[in-house]
């Protein structure tokens, strides 16, 4: 609709200057002002509305009301008569020199472009910190380099409407200098001061954003070498693996953003109040592996851990998530890590039934590839859902459909998995508190003053009640429940409203409800004090199972329960992580490559 209103007002002004001032006789010329017209009106005016008048969105306007459209139609109208003003002052004065025009027309668009990509390193770095935090080299270059199918489309129009658009902005502006000719200047002077603004606009911002973003880092991952992974890892193919006679189900729920530091400080949070008391109360029931002495943490923010496909990979493989030499490495439709051994390849050999359930696409970073071929799930998705009717085909809330929907959706299948006969592996992550702001239903409490920290809270009571219910069914007595946060949340206004500490360690809400008997009474001191990594879970769920092996690591990680090292743990956190970050020929050849058979 706002571009709607200033097209109109464009055309308004242009057909003044065409039969009022006579700016043009001709059809080339007139279509040629018309252009210029709706160009340079819906920059000025947009620049007013999201700058003077403090209105964010261009692109979205759901949240404005009549008052804000007429808003932008008061703003499109002042700068069409600003425009017809300063066209009837130029129509005065003389015709300027035309002459040089064409090294004129090289130098200025030569300066538009090279501003333009230097002011964007740096809105798009400033921008991309506060909508996802500090967000890691390898993971920008992964999700780059992995299939984007069921993205967040309020991301990419968030870009456009702010940092490209400033960007955008900026490069008009030195343009209209660069074009433009100051009298008292002869025109090669001109240029050439405008072509060095240019040059410095353009180094100064690359500058920036290559030390803001450490794009140095890209030097770590694909130059520099580490056998650390080929020294540590063990195959899961060639360990015997155990499972108790009577196989224990497992129900792992990936909880998006949740953290420990959402908790009270009494129990080793940040907050005043406990935004998740019954998240809390359930870690106290269960078995939470932490960084604290006393209190509730997690594991480390690891390399190759911190979103949500790595986190899924990491503990179903014990690998950390690693940036490919070969850029289509994540984008096979027929294969996701093909070398690697996952638990749902383990679970499968041993006759489970397996379900992924997702309220997004789960095609989103490879998942759907990941998780049929490794483990052969049936994926439950948003598109499954629309395909099966249980919502409308034009249903789309926040990322596909809410959590509300998925709780009770997970209720049903865990139902139907129970009554298969076999045992089973039921696989779901939340969304409704991913990044920005989350997503809070109508009438939902909100009882404080930050929407995220009421959408958390929400969050908690909707897991609270779904492993309640869980537990009252028939087939929780043989089931083992894992809970975990994804990766830490990148909301980062969260973080600023309530005022964190840059050096404050933020880690992964976790807890294993209902382990196997045999590591049930595992030494209460396992639970504290850890150095770990989400890649540590991956051989820890397998003992939760009961599932016993010679030796306490695969892939890369240490069961939590053996009382065994952790590799941070035996290596030291520094050392380990710098290591995991470069390039592995290892993992090139043996997990990005083809599976053994």
């Amino acid at each position: 609709m706002l571009i709607l209103i200033g097209i109109g007002v464009a055309l308004l002004v242009s057909a003044v200057q065409i039969w009022v001032l006579h700016r043009t006789k001709t059809v080339r010329n007139a279509v040629l002002l018309i252009g210029k017209n709706v160009f340079f009106l819906h920059i000025v005016t947009v620049a007013l509305f999201q700058y003077v008048f403090h209105r964010r969105h261009y692109i979205i306007i759901a949240p404005y009301g009549a008052g804000d459209v007429g808003l932008y139609l008061g703003l499109c109208a002042a700068v069409g008569l600003l425009f017809l003003g300063i066209d009837y002052k130029l129509a005065k004065r003389k015709p300027r020199d035309t002459r040089e025009k064409g090294n004129g027309l090289v130098t200025g668009i030569l300066c538009i472009l090279l501003t333009f990509v230097g002011v964007l390193c740096v809105t798009l770095t400033n921008w991309s910190k506060v909508e996802f935090g500090d967000l890691p080299i390898d993971q920008a270059l992964i999700t780059y380099l992995s299939p984007t199918v069921g993205s967040n489309p309020v991301d990419i129009i968030s870009a456009i409407e702010g940092p490209v658009f400033l960007a955008f902005l900026c490069a008009v502006a030195v343009g209209i200098f660069a074009f433009a000719h100051i009298g008292f200047l002869p025109r090669w002077v001109h240029r050439t001061i405008s072509l060095v603004l240019a040059i410095v606009i353009f180094v100064g911002g690359t500058v920036y954003g290559v030390r803001k973003f450490r794009l140095l880092d890209l030097h770590t991952h694909y130059f520099q070498k580490s056998s650390l992974i080929d020294e540590t890892y063990v195959d899961p193919r060639e360990i015997n693996l155990q499972f108790p006679e009577k196989k224990r189900n497992l129900i792992h729920i990936y909880l998006e953003s949740m953290e420990n530091s959402y908790m009270s400080t009494e129990t080793g949070g940040f907050m005043e109040t406990d935004l998740i008391p019954e998240l809390t109360e359930l870690a106290k029931e269960g078995y939470s592996f932490s960084h604290l002495k006393e209190g509730f943490g997690g594991p480390r923010s690891a390399v190759g851990t911190t979103w949500s496909v790595a986190s899924m990979v990491n503990m179903s493989t014990g690998l950390p998530m690693k940036t490919p030499m070969d850029r289509n490495a994540y984008k096979q439709k027929d294969q996701f890590l093909p070398g690697a051994w996952a638990l749902g390849d383990i679970l499968e050999e041993e006759g489970y039934e397996q379900t992924l359930m997702f309220g997004a696409d789960a095609d989103f970073g490879g998942l759907t590839t990941y998780f049929k071929t490794h483990g052969d799930f049936n994926v439950m998705d948003y598109k499954y859902a629309k395909e099966t009717g249980v919502i409308p085909k034009n249903y789309n809330v926040w990322w596909g459909y809410e959590d509300e929907k998925l709780f009770q959706f997970a209720k049903e299948e865990l139902i139907r998995l129970s009554n298969t006969g076999k045992p089973f592996n039921f696989t779901m992550e939340t969304a409704d508190t991913h990044r920005p702001d989350g997503y809070l239903a109508p009438d939902t409490p909100a009882p404080y003053p930050n929407q995220y920290a009421n959408v958390v809270a929400h969050s908690s009571s909707q897991v609270y009640d779904f492993v309640r219910w869980i537990q009252q069914q028939p087939f929780y007595e043989n089931t083992t429940v894992v809970i975990i946060g994804d990766h830490v949340s990148m909301e980062s206004n969260f973080f600023n409203f309530y005022g964190f500490p840059k050096d404050y360690r933020r880690s992964q809400y976790n807890v294993i409800l209902n382990p196997a008997p045999s590591v049930a009474a595992s030494d209460p001191q396992l639970l504290s004090e850890r150095d770990y990594a989400n890649f540590d879970m991956f051989p820890t769920i397998l003992s939760s199972l009961g599932v016993t092996y010679d030796g306490h690591r695969l892939g890369i990680g240490t069961d939590l329960f053996s009382g065994e090292k952790t590799l941070f743990e035996e290596k030291g956190f520094s050392y380990a992580d710098r290591e995991l970050a470069k390039r592995s020929d290892f993992y090139d050849r043996e997990i990005f490559g083809q599976r053994k058979s």
